[in-house]
C-alpha cells in the first residue's frame, strides 16, 4: 500500500504542477493556477496519515515506510524550489516571460547558492528524522520493528552531512570563471613581455 501510494503521491505532485501551469498561462486564469498549486502539500498530509494508519493496522515497519518519511522531508522542502523551476521555464517556453536566471556557476554567489541547497537538504533530513523518530515512539523504541526506521535516520543523517560538504568545499575552493583564472595565469607572462618595436612601425 505504501509503495503505490509514493508513486501515487510522486506521479501527483507533477500532474498537479502541470494542471496549475496550464490554467495560470495557457488557460489565463492565474488565481485558480495558483490554487491547484497550492494543493502540492496535500499529498504529503495524505501520504504521512496513510503511513501512521499502516503502521496502527499492524504493518511491521520497512523500507518503505522510511522512504515516506524521507519522500515528505524532501518535497515539504525543496517542492517551491521545483515549483518555481517549473513556473519559469513554462512562462519561457510559451513566450510569456524572459530565460529563468540558472544558478552562478563562479566565486562567491554560487557557494552561497550551494548554502542555500545544503539549507533545504539539512531541512528535508531534520523532517524526515523528526517523522521517523515519532514512528519510532509509536511502534516501540527498542523493537525489531523500530530497526529499519533508525536506519533511515541514519541515512538522512548522512545526506545532511553531505550537502553541508558540498556547501563547504565551494566556500574553501570557490570555483573560478575561466577568463579570471586564465588572467591570473597569464597576468604576470604578458606584464614581462618585451614590446616588439616594430610593431610600432
Amino acid at each position: 500500500m505504501i509503495v503505490t501510494l509514493i508513486i501515487a503521491c510522486e506521479v501527483g505532485f507533477w500532474v498537479l504542477l502541470a494542471a496549475g501551469l496550464a490554467l495560470r498561462y495557457l488557460a489565463r486564469m492565474p488565481r485558480t493556477g495558483a490554487a491547484v498549486l497550492l494543493c502540492e502539500p496535500l499529498l504529503e498530509v495524505v501520504l504521512l496519515v496513510a503511513t501512521a494508519i499502516d503502521l496502527k493496522n499492524g504493518a511491521e515497519p520497512d523500507v518503505w515506510h522510511g522512504l515516506a518519511a524521507v519522500y515528505i522531508g524532501v518535497t515539504a522542502t525543496h517542492g517551491q524550489y521545483m515549483v518555481k523551476w517549473a513556473d519559469g521555464h513554462a512562462a519561457r517556453l510559451l513566450k510569456r516571460g524572459p530565460r529563468p536566471a540558472g544558478p552562478p556557476k563562479y566565486g562567491w554567489p554560487r557557494a552561497v547558492h550551494e548554502w542555500k541547497m545544503a539549507a533545504r537538504g539539512v531541512g528535508a533530513a531534520a523532517i524526515a528524522a523528526a517523522l521517523l523518530q515519532i514512528a519510532v515512539w509509536y511502534v516501540g523504541e527498542g523493537t525489531t520493528q523500530s530497526e529499519p526506521l533508525h536506519d533511515w535516520q541514519l541515512r538522512v543523517a548522512m545526506y545532511a552531512g553531505i550537502c553541508v560538504l558540498i556547501a563547504v568545499t565551494y566556500t574553501v575552493w570557490p570555483k573560478q570563471a575561466p577568463a579570471e583564472a586564465a588572467s591570473g595565469k597569464s597576468g604576470p607572462a604578458e606584464e614581462s613581455r618585451p614590446v616588439d618595436s616594430g610593431a610600432r612601425r
